[in-house]
């Protein structure tokens, strides 16, 4: 009696929808014909498991949610168990008009299951997470170079605010030593004046004491064996520096991931919006889906690029005659991340060409 109402779901797939949050985790599980429950757990990936031994023993798990603030820590231990894991990304996930107008945590985790069990998700890279702290430890360092660039935006303001001009000569050396110390030297009327002008100093001088440490932190990370030689290789691309090098091979991982250079620029976000309907086709400005860091550091280098490179040079002259040069630095900056994606995908160095 008790072997025949034994629970045997070998080779039989189970689906599973997560909608996680800091506190708890939704959870919709599917059968290949069914929904067998949705439900509210703590976020804890043994939970999750030990439920799908009890329930479902032997069964095939394929699991997913979507790309956010809990990072890929969840895919990583739900492998670990022997769990098949994908993450979406939250854009691309098929919805119905009803569940975006009644959005609910257990809509949503049935979605994601629903979706899995179509076929209906595409899945996106997942590094590995010594990958994931060197991209961190390079995003930290934007992150302190955009709170310096505030800091200093709001002494130039409160400066401005009280009447102070800069003379000519402390402009020639902006942001300097001297600079800094004339701004010491100001006296406000009164010592309140005096205390808020020195905190946004202390801060300033902080932050560009942690910016240095972490320079220092990357360029010796650049020199390991795992990005030195790419480094090198990287850095013969006019436009490219260290830096700039450290940011491309931290945020694009595996350039074998990306069949072509339409793949590679659509997903830094180098191509135009397009629509179509009938016999009609609208192409647009630049598409707002990109990669935020990526896009604007090629843009970036593009302008660099063209002072040294003859060939994109050339190409930016030809570019302006029809368009303005914002758009011709795209098209500039486009061409470069192909020079890149040569570079990297044939272990080559970069000979730019020279024009007779």
């Amino acid at each position: 009696m008790s072997n025949r109402n034994k629970l045997d779901f070998t080779g039989q797939p189970i689906y599973i929808g997560l909608d996680v949050h800091k506190k708890s985790w939704s959870v919709s599980i599917l059968s290949e014909h069914c929904e067998h429950k949705t439900f509210t757990q703590p976020p804890e990936v043994d939970k999750l498991v030990n439920y799908l031994g009890r329930n479902f023993p032997g069964a095939l798990y394929h699991s997913v949610y979507e790309a956010g603030y809990s990072g890929f820590w969840i895919h990583d231990q739900l492998k670990e168990k022997g769990i098949h894991c994908i993450v979406v990304n939250p854009a691309d996930v098929p919805t119905k008009n009803k569940e975006r107008a009644t959005k609910r945590d257990r809509i949503d985790c049935r979605k994601l299951a629903r979706s899995l069990r179509s076929g209906e998700l595409d899945e996106i890279y997942v590094p590995a997470r010594s990958k994931l702290e060197d991209r961190t430890l390079v995003r930290t360092r934007q992150s302190m170079v955009r709170k310096q660039t505030r800091c200093k935006n709001q002494i130039k303001a409160m400066l401005l605010f009280y009447g102070i001009h800069l003379s000519e000569e402390v402009t020639m050396s902006h942001w300097s030593r001297r600079f800094l110390g004339w701004i010491e030297d100001i006296q406000m009327e009164r010592a309140s004046g005096d205390i808020a002008l020195k905190a946004h100093l202390e801060e300033l001088k902080h932050l560009r004491q942690i910016i240095a440490s972490l320079n220092r932190t990357i360029l010796a990370l650049a020199r390991a064996e795992e990005y030195r030689v790419p480094v090198g290789l990287l850095k013969t691309i006019p436009g490219i520096s260290t830096l700039t090098a450290m940011t491309l091979l931290t945020e694009l991982y595996e350039i074998t991931r990306f069949p072509s250079l339409d793949e590679l620029s659509s997903y830094v976000g180098l191509i135009p919006d397009t629509h179509g309907s009938g016999e009609k086709e609208y192409t647009g400005e630049i598409t707002e889906r990109r990669h935020p860091q990526l896009r604007c550091l090629l843009i970036e280098a593009s302008w660099v690029a063209v002072r040294k490179d003859p060939a994109l040079l050339m190409a930016f002259h030809q570019y302006c005659k029809r368009m303005r040069k914002t758009k011709a630095i795209v098209k500039i900056a486009r061409k470069l991340l192909n020079r890149i994606r040569y570079v990297l995908k044939n272990q080559m160095e970069y000979i730019p060409t020279v024009v007779q």
